[in-house]
């Protein structure tokens, strides 16, 4: 699985003109599953946005995760967004291929996998809807835009 993950002050997403997910401070997530991937990337892939220390402490270092994002025990949002196009390949010219991404019914499966668990897991989480044309609206706090991938595992 692929995701860009973005600290943001807040961030929204619409799907014609109406607002369906949004956050204060936390995490926009775009999520993309590929060929071959499963709910154990899934979950290896949440468990590690859910540490990544990419927020302040008071001495100004990112020494905080989204799950304390004050250093009060207060969580951050997770707003989490189907984006396939992570999965572009632009080795073979300038027009991308999409070849590598899921197919949509597994993607579907993936992405709602990972929002369940995301939920059963974190106090705050909204999302964007599934193969829709959406418009993310977001304040890139920092900026930090960090890439995470958990590959299947090689036989």
């Amino acid at each position: 699985m692929i995701s860009l993950i973005q600290r943001v002050s807040q961030a929204s997403v619409s799907v014609e003109g109406e607002v369906i997910g949004e956050i204060g401070a936390g995490l926009l997530v775009l999520l993309c599953a590929e060929h071959g991937d499963t709910e154990a990337q899934a979950d290896k892939l949440l468990g590690k946005l859910l540490k990544l220390r990419i927020f302040n402490d008071e001495a100004g270092k990112m020494n905080r995760s989204v799950q304390d994002l004050d250093g009060q025990g207060t969580a951050g949002g997770l707003l989490i967004v189907s984006q396939f196009t992570l999965a572009a390949d632009t080795s073979g010219g300038t027009r991308p291929s999409f070849t590598q991404a899921a197919p949509p019914a597994e993607g579907r499966r993936l992405y709602h996998a990972f929002v369940a668990k995301a939920r059963a897991a974190h106090p705050q989480v909204a999302t964007g809807q599934f193969a829709a044309h959406m418009a993310v609206a977001l304040v890139n706090d920092g900026p930090v835009t960090i890439p995470l991938r958990v590959s299947p595992p090689q036989p």
